[in-house]
């Protein structure tokens, strides 16, 4: 195989990949494509749940062909025997060729056994084609193996002023609906969808995935010191629909936690002011590699204080709600321009009326 043709196998291996994001966890979503004389004759994907693995489902669409093929996968093949046996020795028991890695797994258990593995049955290896495509689609895991926290992507729609709300709380809506639209997008490609208590109180939102088809929804997380929430909201009525989560603080009265795990929500006890960092340790630790937050001000700006953003979307409607209005983030307590966090730009797009801007972590 050429350079170009490993490149362009890859890239189809990575897309197929990205069919499991948001369904996997706290799995990675790989993709694995199977190909005999520059035709593909097995693909797949991390299935829901993050089994059967990807390797497997190709290799199994392949059958007694995928011998003397070439197998693309995204992430190191596993080597470790868990609730599926290692991928790694699937491939060679499939009697596969060649194994073109886009980049190791970092995972105690596996980094580099995988690899070796395969080499040691006979079969070249080839890595690190499309690795940067690679590490920023398996960031989440990479992350949470590596960082003990989840890749997050704080989503804020404003005005042109970076406002959320006007003076006396009205905010539905300000961006249009072909805006909201992606942001149910959004959703869907996140393990987990996080609010404040504020914005629960205020907006009383689902935070589910509506009107795409998906079957699988996205866990609900809201950061609630005390568990100060309205125990008739949405998020309650819908706890048939989709999972809720509370990250809360140990003065949280027992009652309030007894009562809310009653309802089926699943409680997270944080540190004593749920202190951003631990928030995402918690939820790395509940398995969770890429989180949404949707809001508000106040824990968007702990979010960004703590250096756990990894990346930023904006969407911005053309209409202005003035000084009084309340701001996209709240206070940081910034006094230098060189304590601020910084983003670059990856890229920007019209979306109905509203303009969307993506920024990730420099």
């Amino acid at each position: 195989m050429t350079g170009a043709a490993d490149a362009r196998f890859m890239a189809l291996a990575l897309t197929l990949g990205r069919r499991g994001m948001g369904r996997v966890w706290p799995n990675p979503a790989v993709g694995c494509v199977i190909v005999s004389e520059s035709r593909v004759i097995g693909r797949g994907w991390t299935a829901d749940g993050g089994r059967p693995h990807a390797e497997t489902q190709a290799l199994a669409q392949a059958g007694s062909a995928a011998r003397g093929a070439t197998a693309y996968v995204t992430l190191e093949p596993c080597s470790h025997h868990g609730k599926t046996p290692p991928c790694a020795d699937a491939l060679i028991a499939a009697g596969v060729a060649r194994v073109v890695i886009a980049t190791g797994d970092p995972d105690a258990r596996v980094s580099g056994q995988g690899i070796a593995n395969l080499r040691s049955a006979g079969i070249a290896v080839t890595t690190g084609v499309c690795e940067a495509s690679a590490r920023i689609d398996h960031a989440g895991f990479l992350l949470r193996v590596t960082a003990s926290r989840p890749f997050l992507t704080l989503k804020l729609a404003s005005s042109f002023d970076g406002r959320i709300a006007t003076a006396k709380g009205e905010s539905q809506w300000i961006t249009g609906p072909q805006a909201r639209r992606a942001v149910h997008a959004m959703r869907a490609f996140h393990d987990a969808v996080m609010i404040g208590a504020g914005t629960a109180r205020a907006d009383d939102p689902t935070l589910t995935v509506r009107d795409m088809g998906v079957t699988r929804q996205p866990v609900r997380v809201v950061v609630s010191r005390k568990l100060d929430l309205p125990n008739d909201c949405a998020l309650v009525r819908s706890l048939d629909v989709a999972p809720l989560w509370l990250c809360h603080g140990p003065d949280a009265s027992d009652a309030e936690v007894d009562a809310w795990e009653k309802r089926g929500a699943r409680l997270i006890e944080c540190s004593a002011q749920v202190q951003a960092d631990d928030v995402m340790t918690q939820l790395a630790a509940a398995g969770l590699t890429r989180v949404l937050c949707e809001g508000g001000g106040s824990l968007a700006a702990s979010l960004l204080q703590a250096d756990v953003v990894d990346r930023l979307v904006g969407f911005s409607a053309g209409l202005a709600l003035g000084a009084e209005g309340t701001p996209a983030i709240g206070a940081m307590g910034l006094e230098k321009l060189a304590d601020t966090p910084r983003f670059s730009l990856s890229n920007h797009t019209r979306v109905g009326d509203d303009l969307m801007h993506i920024w990730q972590r420099r």
